[in-house]
């Protein structure tokens, strides 16, 4: 077991959802149930299963939760483009928080190659 918090990535996107938190609250009251939450849900996802991941028995398991958090980055990517399309973020915020989540993604794949070569 290891201490997430001290993990780059964990750090990172953590920031990151703390941002999508407050970039959703001024989504229009209708987004509520759908786009709001489920980009929230998709951020809060990914340093929530880092941190589950680090407190699993074993590399892994470790990997597993690690890849679920990548698939959350992914989906939180996508969810980033329809704001964006829907004219629900301004295209400069997208970019900025596209990049943040496009380095936590390469971030994960990194870690994540490690876990499993140490598998092996």
């Amino acid at each position: 077991m290891q201490d997430f918090r001290k993990l780059r990535v964990w750090q990172e996107s953590h920031a990151l959802s703390v941002e999508v938190y407050r970039r959703t609250r001024r989504f229009p009251q209708q987004e509520m149930y759908g786009l709001t939450s489920q980009m929230r849900r998709a951020a809060m996802s990914v340093p929530t299963n880092i941190a589950e991941g680090c407190g699993r028995r074993g590399s892994r398991e470790l990997a597993r939760f690690l890849s679920i958090a990548l698939g959350s980055s992914n989906e939180l990517h996508y969810q980033l483009l329809l704001a964006r399309d829907l004219e629900l973020l301004a295209p400069a915020e997208c970019q900025d928080l596209e990049a943040r989540v496009e380095a936590i993604g390469r971030m994960l794949s990194t870690l994540l190659r490690k876990v499993v070569a140490a598998t092996r």
